[in-house]
């Protein structure tokens, strides 16, 4: 009788959590169908966002479009007292800048992604590295335009006398320098969680066949993070290709076509922060922000390139 009284006593309870479980299910799949549309809702916002910038850089180009045409690209002068407007000088020097900077960065952002994703991830040290690096991509920029006015020029200016060349100081070279420094943490942030994501079993499998930290590093840790160490090399780019207040206090902001790495010039945002607010006349601002969208449309180019170069190496 004792058994059978204890299975009448179970048989309710168990019935009870059973139907309050099953009255839980609704309520947690109306749950996650309301957190799946919020973030349907949150993806077709940034496209949206992505598509009225383009637009509106757009709309307001027209003027300029019908005044100067395809010209506009490839015109190689820049005078807003006669109208005529050339944007590749600073197409050019947009480019010289940003991939100068990105050659001078990724040696550095390679060696501190594996230093401290594999010799030291933990420690001490290891966490003052990252601080420091942290605290280089918080800086603002204007603050490393003013390191670069009263370090950097008076660098380069005794570096252009000895080479024979005229002593600006400012210039391409300075104003990559300067970019160099800035974009590093980015790099160097993401390549350092890859290389500590690179599987244990694999190291210890090569370590086991009699590969030392060096051949570990190349052929293991490497190949298993080249994706990640691209995507953090895209993304620098990226920052340096928009960078405008460092570059600007150090290019030099000449309108004429850089002979050589050392002359001074412009890039696309640099001539927009200088002259938005001097422009005057509907062609002059609608130049100035056509040449926001050439720098737009470029930006989207390399990025949607650099993705495919990605896939393409994650693949191998």
């Amino acid at each position: 009788m004792q058994i059978s009284t204890q299975k009448i006593i179970q048989q309710p309870e168990k019935r009870y959590k059973e139907k309050e479980f099953s009255a839980k299910i609704p309520f947690t799949i109306k749950r996650e169908r309301y957190f799946r549309k919020s973030l349907v809702l949150a993806a077709i916002g940034v496209i949206i966002l992505v598509m009225a910038f383009g637009c509106t850089l757009v709309v307001y180009s027209i003027p300029s479009f019908k005044a100067l045409g395809i010209h506009f690209l490839y015109g190689k002068t820049w005078d807003p007292v006669n109208n005529v407007f050339g944007a590749y000088p600073f197409l050019l020097g947009t480019l010289i800048t940003s991939f100068l900077a990105l050659i001078i960065s990724i040696p550095f952002s390679i060696s501190i992604a594996l230093f401290l994703g594999e010799y030291y991830p933990e420690g001490w040290f290891s966490n003052l590295l990252k601080n420091a690096i942290e605290l280089i991509a918080a800086i603002p920029s204007v603050i490393y335009g003013f390191w670069g006015l009263f370090v950097l020029v008076p660098i380069v200016r005794h570096l252009e006398m000895k080479f024979g060349v005229l002593p600006y100081g400012v210039g391409i070279l300075t104003a990559s320098l300067i970019l160099s420094v800035m974009i590093i943490p980015y790099a160097a942030s993401m390549g350092r969680e890859i290389v500590k994501m690179t599987p244990l079993r694999l190291k210890e499998a090569a370590y086991s066949l009699g590969s030392t930290r060096y051949e570990v590093i190349r052929h293991v840790v490497i190949p298993y993070a080249k994706s990640g160490l691209l995507a953090g090399i895209l993304l620098s780019l990226g920052r340096a290709l928009g960078e405008t207040m460092a570059v600007t206090m150090v290019i030099g902001n000449s309108s004429l076509i850089p002979k050589n790495i050392f002359a001074p010039g412009n890039t696309m945002a640099s001539v927009i922060a200088n002259e938005f607010t001097e422009a005057a006349g509907s062609v002059y601002l609608s130049a100035l922000i056509e040449l926001g969208l050439v720098l737009f449309l470029v930006t989207a180019i390399i990025n949607i390139a650099g993705k495919s170069i990605i896939k393409r190496f994650s693949k191998i």
